[in-house]
C-alpha cells in the first residue's frame, strides 16, 4: 500500500472514531481497512500519537473499543437538515442503480461533513434529514428537467418538518380553474413528467385519500398554525411501489418480452423495485413485475418502440391508450 494511501485510511479512520458515539473496535479496523489484526492495533496506534485524547468506550462487553472526541476535529463550518438529506438520497439512488463505487466515494464525503457538525447540533440535524428523507420519494427518469418555485417547495419542505398544514392556491390545468385548499402534506414525489405533493384534504374530501398536487401548478403556499400527523401507516416508498410512476391505481401482472437487439441495453435498468429479469434461450429478454400506472407505462414503452412486447395483460393493445 502507497504512503499515501496509508495516510488517506488513518484519516478516515479518526473521522470515523470521532463519529462512532460506541467507538471502533480493531475488529471494525481489520474489517473496514482489509488488514490483519496487527496492522489494525498500529493504526490505532498511530492515531493514539496525533489524539492523545483518545478515550476507550466502555460498552459493557469484552470487546474494547476506542473514540477520538468529538471537539479534537470539529471546526466553525455548519451544515442543514437538507444538504445532508441531498447526500443521502444520492447515496441512495447510486446503490438503486448499481453505482456501488461511486455510493462509496459519496458516503466518505457525506462522513467528513458530519464530523465537522458541532455536537450540540448533530442530533436535531440527524432526526429533521431523517424525516426529511422519508417524506421525499425520488423516481429517476431520462429526460427534461421540470423548473420547480423553489420558495413553493422550501415552505412544503418546512411544514413537513414541523408538521404544520398549509393552505394552497392551486391552478387546475383541466378545468383552467384556481382554487384554494388546505392540506397536511405527506410528502414530495418525483416522477419523469410531473412532481407532485402527496397531502390529504384537511376537511376530508377526495374520501380522506392522499391526493396528487402537480408542483408547477401551486402557485402559493402558505405554512398554517394547525399541526398534523402522518399516521404511521402511511410509508412513502410502499406507497411509490405500488405504481409505476406515480399514478396510483390497483396493481397488476406485467410481462415485458424486449428482442435480441435491445436486451442488453434493457438489462441496464431498473423499471420497478419488484422485478423479475429472465435471460431467455434466444437472446430475448423478459422484465416481469406487478405495478399499477398503465399511462406512464404506456409513455415508457413508446421509447422502445417495436422492439418491446408486452405480454401481460393479455388485453394491452386492445385498451385505448388513456384507458
Amino acid at each position: 500500500m502507497a504512503n499515501y494511501e496509508k495516510t488517506y485510511d488513518l484519516f478516515t479512520l479518526a473521522m470515523r472514531m470521532q463519529e462512532a458515539g460506541e467507538g471502533v473496535s480493531l475488529e471494525d479496523i481489520q474489517q473496514e481497512y482489509g488488514v490483519s489484526r496487527r496492522t489494525a492495533e498500529r493504526m490505532r496506534n498511530a492515531l493514539l500519537s496525533f489524539f492523545p485524547q483518545m478515550e476507550e468506550v466502555d460498552m459493557g462487553e469484552r470487546i474494547k473499543r476506542w473514540r477520538i472526541p468529538q471537539r479534537s476535529l470539529n471546526t466553525l463550518i455548519s451544515f442543514s437538515a437538507e444538504e445532508l438529506a441531498v447526500f443521502k438520497t444520492a447515496i441512495s439512488t447510486l446503490k438503486k442503480y448499481s453505482m456501488n463505487d461511486k455510493a462509496d466515494v459519496l458516503a466518505n464525503v457525506e462522513l467528513k461533513l458530519r464530523n465537522l457538525i458541532k455536537p450540540e447540533q448533530k442530533l436535531k440535524i440527524d432526526v429533521d434529514a431523517e424525516e426529511m428523507m422519508k417524506s421525499e420519494g425520488l423516481a429517476l427518469r431520462p429526460g427534461p428537467k421540470i423548473v420547480i418555485d423553489e420558495d413553493i417547495l422550501l415552505k412544503i419542505r418546512e411544514a413537513i418538518l414541523s408538521s404544520h398544514q398549509i393552505r394552497i392556491t392551486y391552478y387546475n390545468r383541466q378545468s383552467g380553474k384556481i382554487s384554494r385548499n388546505t392540506l397536511m402534506p405527506y410528502g414530495i414525489l418525483y416522477g419523469e413528467r410531473n412532481h407532485y405533493l402527496l397531502a390529504r384534504h384537511s376537511d376530508g374530501f377526495y374520501g380522506d385519500e392522499v391526493h396528487h398536487f402537480i408542483l408547477t401548478n401551486i402557485m402559493e403556499v402558505e405554512i398554517l398554525d394547525e399541526l398534523y400527523q402522518i399516521p404511521k401507516s402511511f410509508d412513502l416508498e410502499k406507497y411509490s411501489e405500488r405504481s409505476f410512476g406515480v399514478f396510483q391505481e390497483e396493481p397488476f401482472e406485467v410481462e415485458w418480452l424486449f428482442d435480441k437487439e435491445s436486451a442488453s441495453d434493457a438489462k441496464r435498468y431498473i423499471f420497478h423495485p419488484s422485478q423479475e429479469m429472465i435471460e431467455n434461450p434466444d437472446g430475448t429478454l423478459t422484465v416481469k413485475f406487478k405495478a399499477g400506472g398503465r399511462v406512464e407505462m404506456d409513455w415508457h414503452l413508446y421509447t422502445w418502440g417495436n422492439h418491446v412486447k408486452v405480454i401481460k395483460p393479455e388485453d394491452w393493445y386492445e385498451k385505448p391508450i388513456n384507458s
